[in-house]
């Protein structure tokens, strides 16, 4: 009976990052979940964060909007149990605990402001099916909007892999577009954001070499790389079914980024992969997404559209099971 409960409820993550505000719904189903309802909009939380300190005001009323549409849905859905979590914007911002308060009182949802090693972590735990598909070192890699979270997950002596290592970069898409211009990106200024890229993150390859010696793989979980793949796969529409585990040649994403590069801003929007809310981001994207494929070079990179969300629903069902299974 406790297991037919459990299999029946819904559970809630949501996901405020610095340019999107993401909701996943889901209810278990096996090891994993069946998803039930799902939300996203780009509300560019962390808009100017990097030069203020602060969260905007216009960014705060989109944000809040967007979570209004997100505790609607949990409501309709009776969920459960929910996590809220908030990352790069709201770690900077000085003004982000009354911010977090303000959506208290004004959706009903509690925000978490988690730190960078929780953000891997879950990400992490979100892309487990797809890491154990291989016993090679796999060097996970988030491009956000306000920064990049690198992670390596080692195979141990159970058969498994763990999280030994994680790394939180000061480079996301939002700061890059601010820092460089994202509307008409020439070559030169294209470089130069690869090259600030590799700086940031050099060290971190070097502190690593040894682990990663044995040879390694890719796999990406960023809106930039699900972007990439779905250009690739010539999709006039996207579909997260078609990239979500796609292998696809690191080549192909480096000849899709120049291609997206040369494309004029109302071209970058038009394109179905694309889109008016990433025309003017991708392109950073790109960049850093370059900038790990020249200091970790592959030939094939795995894409997830997976990560933080799923991390927290598998949390949150695994707790409540082992919480249900010890009150029988």
């Amino acid at each position: 009976m406790a297991d037919d409960r459990f299999r029946r409820r819904s559970y809630a993550a949501i996901d405020l990052g610095t340019n999107n505000c993401r909701l996943l719904i889901a209810r278990p189903d096996g090891d994993s979940f069946r998803v039930i309802d799902a939300y996203s909009r780009i509300v560019r939380l962390g808009e100017g964060v990097a030069d203020s300190g602060l969260l905007a005001q216009e960014a705060m009323d989109r944000t809040i909007d967007a979570l209004k549409m997100c505790a609607d849905k949990i409501a309709r859905h009776h969920c459960w149990d929910v996590r809220c979590v908030a990352t790069a914007a709201c770690r900077s911002a000085a003004n982000a605990p009354p911010f977090v308060e303000r959506i208290r009182a004004e959706t009903g949802l509690r925000m978490e402001v988690i730190d960078a090693a929780e953000e891997a972590a879950l990400a992490l735990a979100g892309c487990r099916s797809l890491i154990s598909e291989s016993s090679e070192t796999t060097l996970v890699f988030d491009i956000g909007g306000g920064s990049t979270e690198i992670a390596l997950a080692e195979m141990t002596a159970s058969g498994e892999h763990a999280l030994s290592t994680y790394r939180s970069f000061p480079v996301g898409v939002v700061n890059f577009a601010e820092r460089f211009g994202g509307v008409d990106v020439d070559e030169a200024s294209y470089q130069q954001m690869v090259a600030a890229a590799m700086e940031i993150m050099a060290p971190f390859r070097t502190a690593h070499e040894a682990a990663l010696s044995k040879g390694y793989r890719l796999l990406g979980t960023s809106g930039t790389v699900t972007t990439l793949a779905g250009v690739y796969l010539d999709l006039v529409r996207y579909d997260r079914r078609a990239v979500d585990g796609l292998t696809m040649p690191a080549n192909r994403m480096t000849e899709i980024s120049e291609h997206l590069r040369c494309l004029n801003l109302v071209e970058r929007a038009a394109h179905p992969c694309v889109g008016p809310g990433r025309a003017d981001l991708v392109v950073g994207g790109c960049a850093i997404l370059q900038a790990i494929l020249n200091l970790w070079p592959v030939e094939q990179i795995t894409v997830a559209d997976r990560g933080l969300r799923e991390g927290i629903l598998l949390q949150l069902m695994n707790d409540d099971a082992l919480f249900s299974a010890a009150g029988d």
